[in-house]
């Protein structure tokens, strides 16, 4: 049974060099948290989408520098752009899950949230043709009251997931949860937090997402190299397809609060992201982590 203080850390096979792990989010604009009450999901198909030609904008990005990411794509995208999903893992990228329609796991029971997992793996594995093993979870929305989402996770054949922020937030966050990869159960399924660093007593995110955009990418740049050179961890970066989108629509009733965190220094986003392709060693999670069985192709 996940939980309680069993947590196991996650032992890296020594030697290979070490690969920070690069991630996507394919979500559009419309479908993030912050514009819940703004924007109802059965109003979805009312907005432009624009996912599929950011994203494609990410793949050239990440081709131009000869990185390879793991892709944790929305079901409701998938099933819209197919050819979006062939492409990603044509390409070489690891497809992993991010759930159906980016409901939060706080907002769902445990059967909801198996039936949306298990609904969002069979559809990428349909259309992609080759097996998902990772996840993440919308907002990052497990934390210590639902960790039995874990065992779910586990139960419908994930090998890992990506989920847990190990920081103190207004709408999410685990503080107490380990800083780096560990076992939340006796299996050899996986949780690989948000990368934090240490700045006193206080953890700090330098993951990517609107910390990336708030940040000056100095602070970024020397909280990876911290990580990587002090903690001997790799780092896990995510950034979204629409943070490079400054052509985006502007939905009305936004808080202050949502407007500025959502598009703050998005017109910076493209050319620091070709700035920390170019400045790191990066891969898929699945090979950062070595979670790849062997012989098996990306995924």
């Amino acid at each position: 049974m996940t939980g309680g203080d069993g947590f196991r850390p996650f032992a890296r096979a020594a030697g290979g060099g070490l690969v920070n792990a690069m991630s996507v989010d394919v979500e559009d604009y419309f479908q993030v948290s912050a514009f819940e009450r703004a924007i109802h999901r059965d109003d979805w198909e009312k907005w432009p989408r624009h996912v599929e030609r950011n994203t494609e904008r990410v793949l050239a990005l990440f081709d131009g520098h000869g990185v390879k990411a793991t892709f944790f794509t929305l079901g409701w995208v998938a099933e819209r752009h197919p050819a979006l999903v062939r492409r990603i893992v044509a390409e070489g990228h690891e497809l992993a899950s991010h759930g159906w329609s980016h409901v939060r796991v706080v907002n769902q029971g445990p059967e909801d949230f198996r039936q949306d997992v298990d609904r969002t793996k069979k559809t990428l594995e349909d259309i992609a043709g080759r097996a998902v093993h990772g996840y993440r979870a919308a907002s990052y929305s497990i934390g210590r009251r639902n960790l039995w989402a874990l065992d779910v996770l586990r139960e419908a054949g994930h090998r890992y997931s990506s989920s847990v922020f190990p920081i103190r937030h207004d709408l999410y966050g685990m503080p107490e949860a380990p800083r780096f990869a560990f076992h939340p159960g006796d299996d050899d399924f996986v949780e690989i937090p948000l990368t934090t660093v240490h700045l006193g007593r206080r953890r700090v995110p330098c993951a990517g997402g609107g910390w990336f955009r708030f940040f000056p990418y100095g602070f970024t740049r020397w909280a990876i190299r911290r990580v990587n050179a002090q903690d001997r961890e790799p780092a896990v970066f995510y950034f979204h397809p629409w943070e490079i989108d400054t052509q985006q629509p502007r939905p009305e009733g936004l808080s202050a609060r949502s407007r500025f965190r959502h598009y703050h220094n998005l017109h910076r986003t493209e050319g620091r992201l070709g700035q920390l392709l170019q400045d790191f060693r990066w891969g898929p999670v699945d090979e950062a982590f070595q979670l790849r069985a062997a012989g098996e192709r990306p995924s």
